[in-house]
């Protein structure tokens, strides 16, 4: 078998992967397969902490004459969900797993502490950030750019439901271009909808690379783990 490329890794699972064809909610099948993909890539030796989204219940931005602030705390409840979930079909699988989160919930999840999600990470336990950052104003794609910078990530993952970055919507447009490799200024400069800005700022400053792909295919994670180059990279 190739080796892996990576030693610790930090993987971004948004909440639209969790719910499958159902586009709401969670696809109990779809997570699954999502867990014994992560559980073959543990098994391999990788380290791998993860940030999930919410954004299969609830899409704070969105709510028309919310509060923002509670709007976003509504959503990062959602990731808890999504963690949740996760966590149980790990454990089903018979990975050793740890949910923290960012806001404290002591009787579901242990609180987010940055050297002990380190030291679960050194005994191979995967560990699931849920509730962002914690703060309103930031989204999930931020927290993972403060998560991976803070457990010394060599990596981003960004499993997303399109298969790489484009300039344009490839659902919507056929003219759309598909970018293999990208700077984090060029991502910047054109405005490219990957990450938000901060969540990019972060990843230029702490020089940490990006790998977005699609998760249709659920093996996609290994082979990015393994170095096939499949997507779209962002780095230096």
């Amino acid at each position: 078998m190739t080796s892996p490329r990576y030693k610790r890794v930090l993987l971004k699972l948004s909440g639209e992967a969790l719910a499958g064809d159902n586009k709401f909610g969670l696809d109990t099948d779809t997570v699954n397969i999502i867990a014994n993909q992560i559980k073959e890539i543990s098994l391999m030796g990788v380290q791998i902490a993860i940030v999930v989204g919410g954004g299969n219940f609830w899409r704070g931005r969105t709510s028309a004459g919310m509060d923002k602030a509670t709007a976003d705390y509504m959503g990062m409840t959602a990731t808890v969900i999504n963690g949740l979930a996760l966590q149980d079909a790990l454990e089903n699988a018979g990975v050793s797993t740890r949910l923290q989160t960012a806001i404290e919930m002591k009787q579901i999840a242990e609180p987010y502490i940055r050297r002990k999600a380190i030291r679960h990470l050194e005994k191979n336990r995967i560990v699931i950030f849920a509730a962002g950052t914690g703060n309103p104003f930031f989204t999930t794609d931020t927290a993972a750019s403060l998560r991976a910078a803070e457990i010394e990530a060599e990596v981003i993952l960004l499993a997303k439901n399109v298969d790489a970055v484009y300039d344009k919507d490839p659902a919507t447009d056929v003219t759309a271009k598909k970018f293999e490799s990208l700077t984090y200024i060029e991502v910047l400069k054109l405005g490219l909808k990957v990450m938000d800005l901060t969540a990019v700022s972060l990843c230029m400053e702490n020089k940490i690379p990006i790998k977005v792909f699609g998760l249709k295919n659920p093996e996609n994670i290994k082979k990015v783990i393994l170095g096939e180059e499949i997507g779209t990279t962002i780095k230096e």
